[in-house]
């Protein structure tokens, strides 16, 4: 009698890729999850192998699933099952008693609801990859940690910091300004968990509460138990309503196993690796590709050899001998510059790193290389005037002694200026931010930044070269040799993931991936996020500046786009910091040689270092929890404060004047709510969208008419937190998402009504008004 075969399910996704073989008691007998570093195909291959070498040459039924998985499906011609089925053949069949399955994996979540008869009502996130395993991976590289060190982090965790998690580059703009304010790791750690807690809710939930058993699945809440307890948290759920089941990282493989599919194909283990090693043709590879970045190698090299001519004067250490000097700091978003400049302008020394999360100490560890510099020599240089720029520029220039601060803008043109003095544009692009200044008759006409999206930055190429598993100038180099890069298109870095995903599917080589994303770095830079839409605007003097600039392809990206020569001085990293070096001696020249409040070399092991005290600021309803920092220098330097009403890093002020916000708040709803008479009912209102301001109105009319009115209580992250499960798109703007949690308090507080009119157009009060219209 034949053997009966064994039941093989194939999960290939974004990330990893897995397999789960079953027996015929539907027992795993064996498994594997691995990370495919963007090559699926390659990774499975090798799986496979060690089944093989684990179980034998064995007949197996075989199902595929995931999001890579569809492609190997489609080029192999192997049956395939949706992933979120797969997961619901599991419940079906093996925990029937789960009322709600959660599951994250590396881009895409999902949430099942089963009703009583078990059917179930199935839900997955869109285009945003925003709360997902990506999401994770990229928080926890720039906190310079593995993930697996930062769910230790937010294990030990004593407060939660609001993260944006729709976008890693929102999320990653809140923790750099969490970390520039010496938040605590621990506590920046659990706030990205539960950043990813509430997306995953906000996208999925849609009007449905997650009720126990609750399953949770997939990678990150298999391996990550903080994550697991921060949905625990939220959701106010105990120990029993959470099932702890076996394998939860394999569950779609494991429902693909089972599935009771009619197509599944029955196959050898042999004849399944044969199979994946089949080459396949790929009809589009020679679509949707742009012209190469250099036509030959010659062409390349005679390219890179004109570049490197343009060369800042330098000076050697050594002949600053009892000289005057000037230092330039720029505390970037991600890295830390120092550059010190003699006299003539001329750099003595440089000093380039990344902040990993700590800007303090990465100023102090370049200061060290400075002081070490000057103990070699007899008379050692002074330094007369620093300047500091840059993101974390506040408390930089509080820990140091820093003599002065400056818009990081204006740091950026003075460097430029000192190359060209005919410049006409210029284009810095940093880790995340971008500048484009454009100048006529050397004087500033405009200056564009970035608002939201940092899709055309620094960070948007290094988390591709991570994805992809390069370094950033390893990336860069194959890019220079690519013969037909790919048309990767301008959009944000989730919808680029899909595209690279999609040319690494068609075959297309590493090289000309790297390459086409060099060319939407700048795309995006100049069409998507600065807008810029005549190119004549720019002039012919163009200079480009930034860290992200040091990668060669894109810079000769701008110069294909644009037709035009474009300078890129070789110090184009360190230009924020030159800029501030230059200024700090500009201003000595204009006002004369003025005492330094610089800290003292000798001292540096104890710069930086500084008691921390908590306060609890009570100036408003926010209730911050505030963090004093009390450096040795006596400095004091206050971060985790929203405002500066209370709180302030400024200095004192002579004059206070009146708080506006402070004062309408009180005119608004400083006012009765209740009716003369015995009320009829207790209406509820919620202080939200147009009802915020035409509170007196609604309020008046509802007393006279004998009814008590109930505002909802004020704005907080806890309010928001509450109707974040009720919505029902996940574009919604934040207004409308907090207007969700009035109304859940409202309900809370228990009200006999809720009154929330559609008002979309009020009275026109102004003759010159564009518009009367109301968001409902």
């Amino acid at each position: 009698m034949e053997k009966e075969s064994l039941r093989l399910g194939i999960d290939v996704g974004s990330i990893t890729a897995k397999i789960a073989i079953l027996d015929q008691c539907d027992e795993v007998i064996f498994s594997a999850y691995r990370r495919h570093n963007a090559e699926p195909l390659l990774t499975l291959q090798t799986i496979i192998q060690d089944a093989k070498q684990s179980l034998g040459d064995i007949k197996i039924d075989l199902l595929v699933t995931g999001s890579a998985g569809l492609g190997i499906s489609e080029k192999f011609n192997i049956p395939f099952i949706q992933e979120v089925v797969a997961s619901a053949e599991v419940v079906r069949q093996l925990y029937p008693e789960v009322k709600t399955l959660i599951d994250i994996g590396g881009e895409d979540s999902k949430m099942i609801f089963f009703n009583a008869d078990g059917t179930p009502d199935i839900r997955m996130n869109g285009s945003c990859a925003g709360g997902t395993g990506a999401f994770i991976d990229e928080m926890a590289v720039l906190l310079n940690v593995s993930v697996s060190e930062l769910n230790d982090l937010a294990e030990k965790y004593t407060r939660i910091y609001p993260i944006a998690s729709r976008c890693g580059v929102f999320a990653k703009t809140d923790m750099q300004n969490l970390l520039s304010s010496e938040i605590a790791w621990e506590d920046i750690a659990a706030s990205v968990f539960n950043a990813v807690v509430l997306q995953t809710l906000a996208t999925l939930s849609r009007g449905n509460f997650p009720s126990p058993l609750i399953l949770f699945s997939g990678g990150p809440l298999t391996f990550l138990p903080a994550l697991k307890k921060a949905f625990m948290r939220v959701l106010d759920g105990g120990p029993d309503s959470v099932l702890d089941a076996d394998n939860t990282e394999f569950l779609p493989a494991i429902g693909a196993a089972l599935a009771n599919s009619s197509n599944k194909q029955e196959i050898v283990l042999t004849q399944l690796t044969n199979l994946l090693n089949t080459e396949q043709k790929h009809n589009s590879l020679d679509q949707n590709r742009l012209s190469p970045l250099f036509e030959d190698s010659e062409k390349y090299k005679r390219w890179k050899e004109a570049r490197e001519q343009h060369q800042v004067e330098k000076i050697d250490f050594k002949q600053l001998n009892g000289a005057d000097c000037f230092l330039g700091v720029d505390t970037g978003s991600t890295t830390t510059k120092l550059v010190l400049i003699d006299e003539q302008g001329r750099i003595a020394f440089d000093y380039y790193c990344n902040n990993h999360g700590n800007p303090i100490k990465a100023v102090r560890e370049g200061l060290e290389k400075i002081w070490q510099m000057f103990a070699h020599l007899d008379s050692p240089p002074k330094i007369i005037r620093s300047m500091v720029t840059g993101y974390g520029e506040d408390l930089i220039r509080t820990a140091f002694g820093f003599d002065e601060g400056m818009v990081e803008t204006l740091a950026h043109y003075r460097a430029a200026r000192s190359f060209d003095k005919e410049v006409s544009f210029i284009l810095d692009i940093g880790g995340q931010d971008m500048k484009a200044i454009f100048l006529k008759d050397g004087h500033l006409q405009n200056i564009e930044i970035n608002e939201a999206c940092s899709s055309g930055c620094g960070t948007f190429i290094e988390a591709f070269a991570r994805s992809l598993g390069f370094s950033v100038s390893d990336f860069a180099q194959i890019a220079c040799s690519s013969r037909a890069p790919c048309d990767l298109g301008t959009r944000c870095t989730v919808f680029m993931n899909s595209k690279v995903k999609q040319a690494q599917r068609e075959g297309a080589d590493i090289s000309d991936i790297s390459a086409g994303l060099a060319y939407s770095v700048i795309k995006n830079a100049l069409h998507k996020v600065l807008k810029i839409t005549n190119i004549s605007a720019l002039g012919d003097h163009i200079i480009v500046q930034g860290g992200t600039f040091r990668n060669l392809a894109i810079h000769k990206a701008i110069e294909n786009l644009l037709g035009k020569r474009v300078f890129c001085p070789e110090i184009a990293e360190l230009m924020g910091a030159y800029g501030a070096a230059l200024t700090a001696r500009d201003t000595c020249i204009r006002l004369g040689r003025i005492e330094s409040q610089f800290v003292d070399f000798e001292n540096l092991d104890s710069v930086g270092e500084y008691t921390k005290k908590q306060i609890g600021c009570r100036g408003c309803e926010n209730r911050c929890a505030v963090t004093k920092l009390e450096f040795k220098n006596n400095n004091i330097f206050y971060t985790g404060n929203r405002c500066e009403k209370i709180y302030t890093n400024s200095g004192k002020r002579e004059r206070i004047g009146t708080n506006l916000p402070e004062l309408k708040y009180q005119l608004l709803f400083d006012r009765d709510t209740n009716p003369v008479s015995t009320p009829v009912l207790t209406l509820g209102i919620p202080r939200a969208l147009n009802l915020y301001e035409n509170f007196p109105f609604w309020n008046t009319l509802f007393i006279e008419s004998g009814i008590r009115v109930r505002l909802s209580d004020p704005s907080s992250n806890a309010l928001c937190e509450k109707g974040v499960g009720t919505i029902m798109s996940e574009n919604i703007c934040y207004p409308a998402k907090l207007a969700h949690g009035h109304i859940y308090n409202l309900i809370e507080a228990g009200v006999d009504r809720i009154f929330y009119p559609m008002v979309f157009y009020e009275k026109n009060e102004f003759i010159n008004s564009i518009n009367c219209y109301n968001c409902p």
